[in-house]
């Protein structure tokens, strides 16, 4: 429920401070006074799009704020998921800098647009003379069945299924195309895959492979080194390993006379075990290695071949040439088992199938049933608006399509005059004809739905008399369960309010200025009065505005 609602520096509203209550409230004024200001300055807040023309001042930010009890909303799940603070009154912000930058806040947090329109459209129903065109549109019209048949948690169940379903659709085919663009690559990519599992692909290999090369190539002078090296080791004039031998023998001797010479001894020790250990590798190498040609070549074609598969898959590295590899397996192995998987696609989407259908149906079933009360409520109401002919024929088939709606089609004719053909509501009705039907749906939706608060702008426009007097009753009664409001130009309809406001355009020196103020019980005498018969306010006038009021 509104019950409150502020706005400062909104086109020509200076400043505005108003406190709502519950049940009917109506809201007058003449042709151009600001009630299309009032409704454009709420809807702002409830998260359409703003620019500078908004502010009245451009040197001043406009803020328009709204406060909401929405104990009765079912909304806290809607806060947890968005981050938002809960609160029983819950106030909703909208700031327009002079620059033109907006921001939007619930509960003093930020918020996107997206969120607020989203809360808003749970908080309040702002229906202008456009909106009824809606009742021609065949979802609006579904949606009004679906609300008396409570199809609500089954149509979530169904689109659910139906994401589920369009989903599985969709990787289907994916599939399939795969499957036809990979046949044509698979001979391709299996002789690909054969090449690189035949070569020693592994981390490092490459230079294992520089390395033994390098070796095998300059064997020779590898060869002639270590004998050399060996030579001057071993040598019987002049070798090291002989001197060290000798110099070992003296500080053994003299390791007897004292720790420095015993710690000098340990040293030499310790370098003639290296040497000698040093001349035993030197040796073994000598022994190992050989000139041979076919190695060489052999190591010389796999380095060859490595090169050659980088430079084909245009990588640089090994764990490049790997991953390459890899991807191949996955691609050849996906396609040499795409029969099967295409099959266990195929079993999925037949089940999900099953249960669409069955949702589907549940549904159909369920519209069916509520299809005549549906149509019984409506002729009945419709009576006492002027519509004693009024005639619907309502008909559910079955779609060939899964819509997000399910998979009906309806058929919603209208006939105003007993005998008169039936044909489409937005061919067949005239304006005045659709107001009432719309005005009569809300109230029938009213009774199944938690309907927000509801604002309707002019409404009533296309009647008046005794039908616009009945259209005021049916928005007061239905103000019995919800908040309502109505913008309107009839006295019939005004004086069934329990509130009554007016929007009122006054100028002075400083311009031109948009206020909101509600009438005490003789302004409303007056305000009717001058409704029914201008501004002079006949003593006939004034006396039938104290009729309507206390009729009302």
């Amino acid at each position: 429920m509104l019950t409150n609602l502020s706005i400062k520096n909104y086109a020509l509203i200076d400043q505005l401070n108003v406190a709502f209550t519950n049940g009917f409230t109506v809201i007058t004024g003449e042709t151009g006074a600001g009630k299309s200001i009032l409704l454009g300055g709420l809807s702002l807040v409830l998260g359409k799009r703003a620019d500078l023309s908004s502010l009245r001042d451009k040197t001043v930010k406009c803020v328009i704020e709204a406060e909401f009890l929405v104990d009765k909303y079912n909304l806290k799940r809607f806060f947890e998921k968005n981050d938002l603070d809960y609160e029983d009154t819950t106030i909703i912000r909208r700031e327009i800098q002079p620059s033109g930058k907006s921001r939007a806040f619930i509960n003093d947090s930020p918020v996107t647009l997206d969120i607020l329109s989203k809360l808003g459209d749970s908080l309040i129903d702002v229906h202008s003379q456009h909106q009824t065109l809606q009742l021609t549109d065949n979802d609006f019209q579904l949606k009004v069945v679906d609300a008396l048949a409570d199809n609500t948690a089954k149509l979530q169940k169904y689109r659910e299924a139906l994401k589920l379903y369009q989903s599985l659709v969709k990787e289907l085919q994916e599939l399939i195309d795969f499957r036809d663009n990979a046949s044509k690559e698979q001979d391709y990519n299996s002789f690909l895959l054969k090449e690189l599992e035949s070569a020693p692909l592994k981390e490092g290999i490459v230079e294992e492979l520089e390395e033994q090369y390098e070796q095998l190539n300059n064997v020779e002078l590898i060869m002639e080194q270590l004998g050399s090296g060996n030579q001057l080791l071993n040598d019987e004039q002049i070798g090291v390993v002989g001197a060290l031998s000798q110099l070992k023998q003296v500080t053994t001797k003299l390791s007897g006379y004292g720790s420095q010479y015993t710690s000098l001894n340990e040293r030499v020790q310790s370098v003639f075990i290296e040497l000698d250990d040093i001349s035993s590798e030197l040796q073994n190498c000598i022994e190992n290695t050989e000139v041979n040609p076919k190695l060489l070549e052999e190591v010389n074609s796999k380095l060859q071949l490595l090169y050659d598969l980088q430079k084909k898959h245009s990588v640089l590295t090994m764990a490049d040439l790997i991953a390459v590899r890899e991807d191949l397996n996955e691609k050849v192995s996906t396609t040499e088992n795409i029969e099967s998987t295409i099959k266990e696609k195929e079993d999925r989407l037949l089940k999900g199938k099953e249960v669409l259908e069955k949702f589907a149906l549940d549904i159909r079933r369920r519209r069916e049933k509520v299809i005549p009360s549906l149509k019984k409520q409506l002729e009945n109401s419709l009576v006492s608006l002027g519509m004693p002919s009024a005639s619907f024929k309502m008909e559910i088939h079955a779609s060939g399509d899964y819509k997000t709606s399910g998979k009906d089609d309806l058929v919603f004719l209208f006939s105003a005059n007993k005998g008169g053909n039936y044909g489409e509501l937005k061919k067949v009705a005239s304006g005045g004809e659709l107001s009432r039907i719309m005005l009569v749906i809300k109230a029938i939706l009213a009774k199944y739905e938690n309907l927000p608060t509801i604002m309707f702008d002019e409404i009533d426009s296309g009647v008046s008399g005794e039908i616009s007097s009945q259209m005021g009753v049916i928005m007061k009664n239905m103000s019995a369960d919800m908040q309502v409001f109505s913008i309107t130009h009839l006295p019939q309809v005004a004086s069934k309010g329990k509130q009554h406001y007016k929007v009122k355009k006054t100028e002075d020196n400083k311009g031109t200025r948009t206020s909101l103020y509600m009438l005490s019980n003789e302004e409303r005498v007056e305000e009717l009065a001058e409704m029914l018969g201008g501004k002079e306010r006949s003593d006939s006038a004034i006396a039938h505005a104290k009729e309507l009021l206390n009729g009302a």
